[in-house]
């Protein structure tokens, strides 16, 4: 097996079963334990070794409730959770492009281990990629007060652990015969809106070249929303809402009681935005660490240094409906009680349905509350960057997959085995449809293929935006992945309404 020679030490991996001329290592520590005398602190470095690693199990995932699919769990006493994991066809000096990638899951679940996030296709096209664990939940995004020693916790610790791998990658990606200076970021969902921030972070800038954002999310924290959060969380897990009380609580309390936090508001329809997807952690925007959300961070004369390409699913909110996260709004009444409480237009939603005639008013309320998260957010994440002067990309997934079970949508997550090459993974059946055909084979190369050469070149194979409008890639099995698609009727009505900010 090939060896490579880290700054903290000699890693060794071993070849993948999937393709013989890539290298994975998994596990390798980028950081030092976040817990101890590191909780709620800035990441630390990593500690040295002697001898030869073998790095060929991932590494141990944040704290968190969540049990995925073909993923490790979390387990009370893993510390070591900062670690990444490197799908290589190098051997050392080829300076290939870097594509290093952010998991999703609501800031609160989620890890690297995600089969579906498995390197071995995309470094098979000529790309180092790079898979990386960071904090979750209130570990990694929780605001914690001054404690009595005046000695302050940073806000977005999540955040500033990706920037500690991002800076492991500058200085020892070459041993793996990536160039450190053609990095990409990429990341869905929360990692999507993970890399968004990190564009609008001074201590980011110069770690990447280009960037992917899949399906990011409207919800930054404000610093009183962040504060709020806080009090209940502590409230929930029985300690003060200060340093010493939270940092009294393990990590699986204070798990425990974010996830308490979330179901009372799931519970309370009269308990406002959080009702309908209680995520009540996430970046906070307006402090030290994050001054500016990322939308308006993308207006200003930084954001055109990095390139963007920008997707996201045409019927993004059909998952989360699936799995049971989302309020269940089945009336009228209840559909016009949802837009007061984001302060929607009626006009809005008389555009949806005017443009959904015959649907029932759950599909209404998935389709307006997919766009104001996810899909009209992307599209105007791509359209800011895009006047500000950078070179950004846009692009749609609509794949659907019907047939004779159950309608699969083109819905959040859908896109990204896609987009990595991992439809034969059995975990992700339930995301596209059951075992893979010939036509979705054909759109996955596709899609792997943009990515790769967005990374290596910055062109991804359709035409830049330009201004507020431009070429939209269509992702599809069928025909017609120029056409700008039928989407773009329903941002009229954002256009006219304005999009609200959330403030989770």
């Amino acid at each position: 097996m090939t060896v490579f020679r880290t700054r903290s030490g000699v890693v060794r991996g071993r070849r993948t079963a999937g393709d013989p001329g890539v290298l994975v290592l998994r596990g390798i520590p980028y950081a030092a334990p976040p817990f101890g005398v590191g909780r709620f602190r800035a990441p630390r470095p990593a500690a040295t070794w002697d001898g030869v690693r073998d790095c060929v199990a991932f590494g141990p995932v944040a704290p968190q409730s969540a049990q995925l699919p073909g993923a490790p769990s979390w387990s009370p006493g893993d510390e070591d959770v900062l670690s990444l994991n490197i799908w290589t066809p190098g051997t050392g000096g080829e300076e290939l492009p870097v594509l290093v990638w952010i998991h999703g899951g609501a800031f609160v679940f989620g890890s690297s281990a995600q089969p579906d996030f498995d390197g071995t296709a995309l470094a098979g096209e000529g790309l180092v990629v790079v898979t990386l664990n960071y904090r979750l939940g209130f570990e990694g995004f929780g605001h914690v007060p001054p404690g009595s020693d005046g000695d302050s916790c940073p806000d977005n610790r999540g955040l500033l652990d990706q920037i500690a791998a991002l800076e492991w990658v500058r200085d020892n990606i070459a041993a793996f015969g990536g160039a450190a200076d053609n990095v990409t970021v990429a990341g869905q969902s929360a990692g999507a809106t993970a890399v968004a921030c990190l564009m609008a972070m001074d201590r980011a800038r110069g770690l990447f070249r280009r960037a992917v954002a899949h399906s990011a999310v409207n919800a930054c924290a404000t610093p009183e929303s962040a504060a709020r959060t806080t009090r209940e969380v502590a409230a929930a897990a029985g300690v003060p809402a200060t340093y010493e009380g939270l940092v009294s609580a393990t990590p699986g309390a204070l798990v425990d009681a974010s996830d308490a936090v979330a179901d009372r508001y799931r519970c309370d329809p009269a308990s406002g935005q959080r009702h309908y997807d209680p995520a009540v952690h996430g970046p906070i925007a307006g402090g030290d660490t994050l001054p500016l959300d990322p939308l308006t961070a993308a207006a200003g004369p930084g954001a055109a240094d990095v390139d963007l390409l920008v997707c996201h699913t045409t019927e993004e909110y059909w998952l989360l409906d699936a799995v049971g996260s989302s309020a269940k709004i089945t009336t009228e009444e209840q559909l016009n009680a949802f837009a007061a409480d984001f302060g929607l237009t009626p006009a809005l939603l008389d555009a949806y349905r005017e443009l959904m005639p015959g649907a029932p008013v759950i599909d209404v309320f998935l389709a307006v509350y997919g766009d104001m998260l996810f899909g009209e957010y992307s599209s105007r994440l791509a359209e800011t960057h895009a006047r500000a002067g950078g070179r950004t990309f846009l692009s749609r997934f609509a794949r659907r997959r019907g047939g004779s079970g159950e309608r699969v949508w083109a819905w959040h997550c859908a896109d990204i085995p896609f987009a990595f090459g991992n439809l034969d993974e059995e975990s992700v059946h339930f995301l596209v449809g059951g075992p893979p055909g010939g036509f979705d084979h054909d759109l996955s190369k596709r899609m792997t293929r943009a990515w790769a050469d967005f990374a290596a070149t910055g062109d991804p194979g359709w035409p830049a935006v330009g201004g507020s409008t431009g070429a939209v890639r269509i992702w599809d099995t069928a025909a017609g992945e120029d056409a700008d698609g039928a989407h773009d009727a329903f941002r009229a009505g954002w256009r006219a309404a304005g999009l609200p900010l959330l403030a989770p």
